[in-house]
């Protein structure tokens, strides 16, 4: 019961939110501009911060790098990376439509910049893994459906500058790609795995897949996957003690083990339907999202912390609400 409880408050989000935003009338497309221009200005200012401590302790944090451990952010360096690629693509989508004033738009170019540099000084994989990819994705746009060759050429040609930039100009983005490699050279030697991160999920994967086996339709349930994955990892890795075991680090994967096929099955529905309703409409931050928590799903599982649930589903309502008709004079973007 008090697995129940506990988790009862920390999915309330998924009743609450959508409840909220349902009361909410269709927000002015001014003020929607406004929030996420607000999310800019307060991820800048969480950046700033991360970056001054960096400055104060760079011998420390660059080595901290080669040990599988990242800067400290707040919120938690993962869902950090994550807001900051949205809002990257929240602020190109507000200068591609020019719906900010000419003053400021200087003011945005350079916090867009200052955001993909320091998304490379973080150096978090699923924050990177989804700036690429959405990256990709707009040359592919602009290539297909634009003809737009330039544009595409030009951004192209930043991708694939940008790492080696930030792999010349960034110790934290060196270290990290060489402790990557590390990591993936020790998934064969669980004792020397366990100390990291790619290789303990590799773990986590094998064990939880090892559960659903046994509870295919409707899992072991939650509150007993905790001590099902100890039994799993002491029968697949006895090298490992309990202090090294982990949850699944993939939401799919987490909710195959707990809930079963039926489970992930309604899971996914429920999930992924407003990407379904708003196939036919032009929402490019929505899609952003979706792109974020869908890869996000793939090496974490975002949905059991209170901070990467709130990401999750505020921030597709707020994509949403765009969506929605509103009756007004103003004809600027409406961001969705």
């Amino acid at each position: 019961m008090n697995e129940y409880r506990t988790d009862l408050g920390l999915q309330l989000p998924f009743l609450i939110l959508p409840f909220s935003f349902w009361l909410l009338p269709p927000l002015p497309s001014r003020y929607l501009r406004w929030l996420w221009l607000l999310l800019i200005a307060m991820t800048i200012l969480a950046a700033t911060g991360a970056t001054a401590n960096y400055l104060l302790h760079a011998q420390q944090i660059n080595e901290a790098y080669l040990h599988s451990k990242v800067m400290p952010t707040e919120p938690d360096h993962i869902r950090f990376s994550l807001i900051i690629t949205l809002a990257i693509a929240a602020g190109v989508m507000l200068l591609v439509h020019g719906v900010v004033r000419s003053g400021f738009r200087p003011w945005l170019i350079g916090a867009i910049v200052a955001l993909a540099l320091f998304l490379h000084l973080l150096a978090v994989r699923s924050g990177e893994m989804t700036f690429y990819a959405l990256g990709c994705l707009s040359v592919l746009y602009l290539i297909l459906r634009k003809q737009q060759w330039k544009q595409a050429g030009v951004l192209a040609a930043i991708l694939l500058l940008l790492p080696v930039l930030s792999f010349v100009a960034f110790p934290t983005f060196r270290n990290k790609l060489y402790n990557t490699q590390e990591d993936v050279s020790t998934i064969e030697q669980s004792s020397a795995g366990k100390n990291f991160s790619i290789a303990s999920r590799v773990y986590s994967y094998n064990a939880a897949w090892s559960v659903w086996q046994d509870n295919k339709l409707i899992g072991v349930g939650k509150p007993d996957l905790e001590s099902e994955m100890a039994r799993r990892y002491a029968k697949l890795y006895p090298q490992l003690t309990a202090d090294f075991y982990i949850q699944p680090h993939n939401q799919y994967i987490y909710n195959l083990a707990a809930y079963g096929a039926i489970g992930l099955l309604v899971f996914c529905a429920g999930l992924f339907y407003p990407a379904w309703w708003a196939r036919r409409k032009r929402a490019p931050l929505l899609l952003a999202q979706y792109v974020s928590i869908g890869l996000s799903f793939l090496v974490e599982y975002t949905l059991e912390t209170q901070i990467g649930l709130a990401f999750v589903v505020f921030f597709l309502l707020l994509a949403l609400q765009g969506s929605l008709p509103c009756e007004e004079e103003d004809t600027g973007w409406r961001p969705a």
